[in-house]
């Protein structure tokens, strides 16, 4: 329902008046959890999750063979390892690496070994730096497989909850980390200017993937997760402006919007003032 709540608010038709050319191709087919085994707790529906993102992963190969900009609209945040896989393989098959820069409240980061729900919705950060199931980290069955990104060249902005076990693999993982108080203490402004920095040391430029939980509930009430003291209204956009200014963005990703916890869409609606950000939207 996320995907279809941005279309709802309007985004389609708001980045046509950018003066952009958008090509909805819908909805990914995604199977219904009620209807299949959760299989391992410790990594629920990791089958139908990697074939997800497999086809996901292929979706974002071919659009950036088409010269597109990939926009992946969710729903659950494990979608983005086929997004960063997608985008990753695009660039390794000319010889590029990528970066990141990972938007969250949460750190993602946990493993099987530590989640301690199973929901691989905790895990996309850890798979895309190639800590995870093989099923996860090497979503195109490669001879010689290497991590979609290097940790050296992902950045996660905006952390706020951390579960116990998974702050460990957060220290060693390499990754540069702002939390909130780092915000706090530093500004934004200076936050940002790193973590592009991080993302585009050597690369051939980085994927966006922002999940609404970043922003406060205030703000963005209509999260799986939500966790009060978030980035405000304007803190939210300066992030996007600041990477649409950079004119790096490979790919953007905006995730886990729940229209169910939602308050008369407000969150969607604010996806999508975040997503025309990204894409070049100037208040002048």
């Amino acid at each position: 329902m996320g995907p279809s709540a941005l279309r709802v608010a309007g985004l389609n038709e708001l980045i046509r008046n950018l003066g952009l050319e958008v090509e909805d191709t819908g909805n990914l087919p995604v199977p219904i959890r009620e209807m299949h085994p959760s299989g391992d707790p410790r990594a629920k529906y990791l089958n139908q999750i990697a074939d997800t993102c497999r086809r996901h992963a292929t979706w974002v190969l071919r659009s950036l063979e088409d010269a597109c900009l990939p926009l992946v609209l969710g729903g659950d945040h494990s979608i983005a390892i086929g997004t960063v896989a997608g985008v990753s393989e695009y660039y390794r098959l000319r010889g590029q690496r990528v970066g990141l820069i990972w938007v969250d409240a949460h750190a993602d980061l946990n493993t099987p070994e530590t989640s301690p729900s199973g929901n691989i919705h905790g895990m996309p950060l850890a798979c895309c730096l190639g800590l995870g199931p093989r099923e996860l980290t090497d979503i195109f069955n490669s001879v010689d497989p290497i991590p979609s990104v290097n940790a050296e060249n992902a950045a996660l902005v905006g952390v706020r909850k951390v579960d116990a076990r998974e702050k460990r693999i957060v220290r060693e993982s390499g990754l540069t980390v702002y939390t909130m108080r780092d915000i706090d203490e530093r500004g934004l402004r200076s936050v940002m200017q790193e973590a592009i920095a991080v993302a585009d040391r050597d690369t051939a430029g980085f994927a966006v993937t922002l999940d609404m939980d970043f922003v406060d509930p205030a703000e963005a009430p209509g999260v799986g997760t939500p966790v009060r003291g978030g980035a405000t209204y304007r803190e939210a956009h300066l992030v996007m402006e600041m990477l649409a200014d950079a004119g790096r963005m490979l790919s953007l990703e905006i995730v886990e919007i729940n229209p169910v916890l939602d308050s008369a869409n407000k969150t969607a609606a604010l996806g999508v003032e975040l997503a025309l950000s990204a894409l070049g939207k100037k208040i002048l």
